[in-house]
């Protein structure tokens, strides 16, 4: 176990229950806007592909130099 999370543990040992339950739920918030920037980065990566093939054009090559 790392010297941070042991330190961490030991901080948590004296909290009540009611503020265990505050930290619970943010780490559970912290967690749930990591996994939505990763869906949100895989879906724009996804995304390219299909993109590139409207924005990469001769008509639109204008658009590319602002």
């Amino acid at each position: 176990m790392s010297s941070q999370l042991h330190h961490i543990l030991e901080k948590l040992e004296h909290l009540s229950p009611e503020r265990l339950s505050e930290v619970e739920d943010f780490i559970d918030f912290l967690q749930l806007r990591d996994r939505d920037k990763r869906l949100r980065q895989d879906f724009a990566q996804a995304s390219e592909a299909a993109f590139a093939k409207a924005w990469d054009n001769d008509d639109d090559a204008l658009y590319d130099t602002l």
